[in-house]
């Protein structure tokens, strides 16, 4: 069998997804019940989950439960759903499962690892501060800001998707982070703190900027990975195009 072939057969499919899920999930318990992060650690107040928020105030968080969900779909439509590039009919979980990864799973997984490993080589203190490592496992780190991202690559290059219309993946992909930018607000009001330290050294004109850049990179992110699927599947949504006009003729 030809690597091609591998990618495309349903049990390299069902594998893969069933290592997906198995690793985000076990990646949030453990994070909910074995790391523990001492009152008097030197990190900044607004890293400590017991302030308000807890773990959502980080968009890595919202994240994890992201990727998790989304391969829990992938793999009930790997059971009752189909992979097919032409399906005579598109069972409502394999739409659920390309809308998903286009609109919410792959740009905010690339935004999560891209930002954070940037910030990261500039100033780790911004973002994981050193006193963090004695008490977060790097494995840990990595599932939440190096995993999301090869994975999404690794998930765009074995399962074809047509991607919906650029209308309808950016408005849930603007829904999405604008729901998160109301929570840091939300925070802010309620906690007290931004959860970006950046945050306090902007005045409102500065934040303004910086959340229409940030959704803007976000919008960046959908278009690369609209883009990059396109260029994986080429073969393939040709051979689904001529299969939709076939059909339209037919009627």
């Amino acid at each position: 069998m030809s690597s091609v072939q591998l990618y495309k057969s349903r049990t390299f499919v069902l594998i893969w997804h069933l290592i997906a899920i198995s690793q985000y999930y076990y990646a949030i318990y453990f994070d909910r019940y074995f790391v523990k992060i001492p009152n008097d650690l030197a990190i900044p107040k607004m890293m400590r989950p017991g302030e308000f928020g807890g773990r959502t105030k980080f968009l890595t968080y919202w994240c994890l439960i992201l990727q998790a969900i989304y391969f829990t779909v992938c793999l009930i439509n790997d059971f009752i759903g189909t992979n097919e590039v032409a399906p005579r009919k598109t069972p409502l979980i394999r739409k659920l499962k390309d809308y998903m990864l286009a609109a919410f799973a792959f740009p905010v997984a690339l935004n999560v690892g891209v930002t954070f490993w940037t910030l990261m080589a500039i100033d780790r203190e911004l973002v994981f501060p050193k006193a963090l490592d004695a008490v977060f496992p790097g494995w840990l780190n990595h599932v939440m800001h190096t995993n999301i991202v090869i994975f999404m690559i690794l998930e765009i290059c074995t399962s074809f998707r047509q991607y919906p219309s650029r209308k309808a993946g950016l408005t849930g992909l603007g829904i999405f982070m604008a729901s998160y930018l109301g929570w840091l607000h939300v925070i802010r009001h309620f906690g007290g703190i931004w959860v970006y330290p950046v945050l306090d050294v902007l005045n409102l004109p500065q934040r303004i900027i910086f959340f229409v850049v940030s959704l803007g990179f976000s919008v960046g992110l959908y278009l690369f990975g609209e883009f990059f699927n396109n260029l994986i599947w080429t073969k393939e949504l040709k051979q689904l195009k001529t299969a939709q006009g076939a059909s339209k003729k037919s009627k």
